[in-house]
């Protein structure tokens, strides 16, 4: 009854910040190099940045991936021009959590109440994104200073197109973390169609305004990047465009799927593999038009392409060779597609095996773009396409995680290639430990016959925990 109760809270209180307006905030001290030069591999003209971003696709969702019942020529097609990482993790194995990472470039476990995705209609799912929740401050805060606001501080036009997830209050908006124009919805989900939750609550916003538009949600995504890719200014300014598609998450309805109402809580997560195949294929054709766009327009040549998903898929989606899906820490949940295409600096047709996560594409923007985050917020992430454009084969690293929903709290580590991984819950606390180049599908339990590995990983990550304790 109390969740009950708590819901509604929040759906009246939410549906009274939206309509509410304040001014814009003011820049954060985004540090651009001294030399005011491009940084990073290629030198020279600052790049573009265009980042499609897919909502829940599995690590094997995609041809390049071996996925043999989806069609996808448009991610295809640039694997075989730029890089294709098979050793990329996800900050998160849900959304916000990884949303957070790539905006700050740091583990969102610094920020604080964004280890799980928040709830729809601004609910927060565990005692800390409650209680945060309760006062209006679920989301990520303007003075966590983001990659767009540290390019649009150094001269970047920057614009996103479609899910935000970062938060409900107008505190919160894409706006004040450096886009310049926004359009898209504030929650984890919608109807593709009517541009609602599952509740009736409608986020589909411009800029700091509700609108309304009659279109699948995929294709109202698309057209927005590719009119922002049409301006005539577009060859004056560098830019960053940022595309967080809401495919292929729930509810599953492709663009033939459209129906006079909008779903009911209870059809929302209806379907089948065929239907989330749907989605997937739309986005990667959506997606091709955004490329067209780009090179209609010349700017293929001098743009960094991203084509990445936020988290695994849930179980439509397929994460072979990977155990586990979504919210938790297999490497299901975690391991997921990155493409990444930079002309005449990334090696075309190639495949980065190392370990790289959602901070190091943060890092690489940054480190191409030329500039630098505040000193008190440097990034957790390397510039990892630096690496891969000089043919450097990166350090060993120790990656962290820990997610949490409810009572339920998964925590994993990897070092090398050792990773133990837990989860707490009220049943109490299960612990494994897997060598993942022996076992990548984590089949085999070494936590009995090498408990003298476990507690080194195990002190690794108390260690990581004392260090992102955050504030809030």
């Amino acid at each position: 009854m109390a969740g009950r109760q708590s819901r509604r809270e929040f759906l009246s209180r939410t549906s009274r910040a939206l309509g509410a307006g304040a001014a814009l905030s003011a820049g954060t001290g985004c540090l651009p190099r001294p030399d005011g030069a491009a940084g990073g591999a290629g030198g020279g003209r600052r790049p573009n940045v265009v980042f499609l971003f897919a909502d829940d696709m599995g690590y094997g969702d995609l041809g390049c991936y071996g996925c043999p019942d989806i069609r996808t020529p448009v991610a295809d097609k640039l694997a075989g021009e730029g890089v294709r990482m098979t050793g990329y993790y996800a900050a998160a194995p849900e959304c916000s959590p990884t949303r957070t990472a790539l905006m700050t470039g740091r583990y969102l476990h610094r920020v604080g109440g964004l280890e799980c995705a928040i709830g729809v209609g601004n609910v927060g799912r565990y005692d800390d994104a409650i209680r945060l929740a309760e006062r209006g401050d679920l989301g990520l805060p303007a003075e966590q200073t983001s990659i767009a606001r540290m390019l649009k501080d150094a001269g970047y036009d920057t614009a996103v197109y479609g899910k935000w997830h970062l938060g409900y209050e107008r505190k919160f908006f894409p706006d004040r973390h450096g886009f310049d124009h926004f359009v898209g919805v504030l929650g984890g989900n919608c109807d593709y169609f009517h541009h609602c939750e599952a509740s009736g609550l409608r986020t589909l916003y411009e800029d700091g305004l509700p609108i309304r538009r009659n279109e699948h949600m995929t294709d109202l995504i698309a057209g927005e990047a590719v009119r922002f890719l049409r301006r005539p200014r577009r060859r004056q300014r560098p830019f960053f465009l940022y595309v967080p598609f809401t495919a292929p998450h729930s509810p599953y309805q492709g663009p033939g799927d459209r129906r006079p109402a909008a779903l009911t809580e209870a059809e929302w997560n209806k379907g089948t593999r065929a239907d989330y195949a749907k989605l997937v294929e739309h986005m990667d054709a959506a997606a091709g038009e955004i490329l067209a766009a780009l090179d209609e327009a010349g700017l293929a040549d001098n743009t960094i392409v991203f084509y990445v998903s936020d988290n695994g898929g849930n179980r439509k989606g397929r994460n072979a060779p990977f155990s586990g899906h979504k919210s938790s820490l297999y490497e299901g949940g975690i391991r997921v597609p990155c493409i990444v295409r930079r002309p005449g600096v990334l090696p075309a047709g190639s495949t980065w095996e190392h370990p790289a996560i959602t901070m190091d594409l943060t890092a690489s923007i940054a480190a191409a773009a030329g500039v630098q985050p505040p000193p008190d917020r440097a990034f957790d992430g390397v510039d990892v396409l630096g690496q891969i454009a000089a043919g450097r084969t990166p350090e060993k690293r120790t990656l962290c995680w820990r997610a949490r929903r409810g009572r339920r709290t998964w925590r994993a580590v990897r070092d090398g290639a050792m990773k133990y991984l837990s989860r707490t819950d009220e049943r109490g606390v299960g612990q494994w430990l897997f060598d993942l180049d022996a076992d990548p599908g984590e089949n085999s339990d070494l936590l009995a016959a090498r408990p003298e590995e476990a507690e080194r990983l195990k002190r690794l990550l108390e260690q990581w925990q004392r260090d992102v304790r955050h504030a809030r």
